[in-house]
């Protein structure tokens, strides 16, 4: 049984366990299954993890309106959690050859937050995955340029999966196994994340 974290705008930011791993959803669908496998491999390797679905949290498209609107009431909790998480694993569909609204969206406001764009994702190891119904590829390469533009450090190896050549469990356990012999970036480190 897996923990699924989800956050919505009534919360307010509170001090969360830090686990080692946390699964990124950027679907309820297929990508939300596959997020909680990749939980379970973690604790199988010994790692605290847990699911966040970014479909229940209450972030408005971003735009250059809703920025001067101002904050939304879920970002800040939002963005605790994954400072909280010294390594992401993000699972995620792939729309029109390109990443989904939900995340993509959600990126562009945890990246104007604060002085340094980069701060959350800066040094931060990262997996890559997703279900998708097309081929997978596109998304996953849009998802690495943006998140390497970050600073992030992108796992090397990155998973694509369907309904005719689903994600196998061997793939899954070796992506997290290279994701924890990646090692943060000591401000990650040193924040909690």
């Amino acid at each position: 049984m897996v923990d699924v974290l989800g956050l919505s705008n009534s919360m307010t930011p509170t001090p969360s366990p830090t686990c080692d791993v946390l699964a990124i959803a950027a679907s309820n669908g297929e990508n939300l299954l596959l997020a909680e496998r990749f939980a379970a491999a973690a604790r199988e390797q010994g790692q605290s993890s847990e699911v966040l679905d970014l479909t229940t949290i209450d972030l408005p498209l971003f735009t250059a309106r809703a920025k001067a609107a101002g904050t939304p009431g879920a970002l800040a909790a939002l963005q605790a959690r994954l400072a909280a998480a010294p390594r992401w694993v993000i699972c995620t569909p792939e729309y029109n050859g390109s990443i989904p609204p939900v995340l993509t969206s959600a990126i562009a406001w945890l990246s104007v937050q604060g002085d340094d764009f980069r701060a959350l994702f800066n040094g931060r190891p990262v997996a890559i995955a997703t279900h998708s119904g097309s081929g997978g590829h596109t998304v996953l390469t849009a998802l690495r340029l943006q998140l390497a533009h970050l600073g992030a450090l992108v796992v090397g190896r990155q998973m694509v999966s369907n309904k005719t050549q689903p994600a196998k469990d061997d793939s899954i356990a070796d992506l997290i196994s290279r994701l924890n012999h990646l090692h943060a970036d000591p401000v990650v480190a040193a924040s909690g994340g």
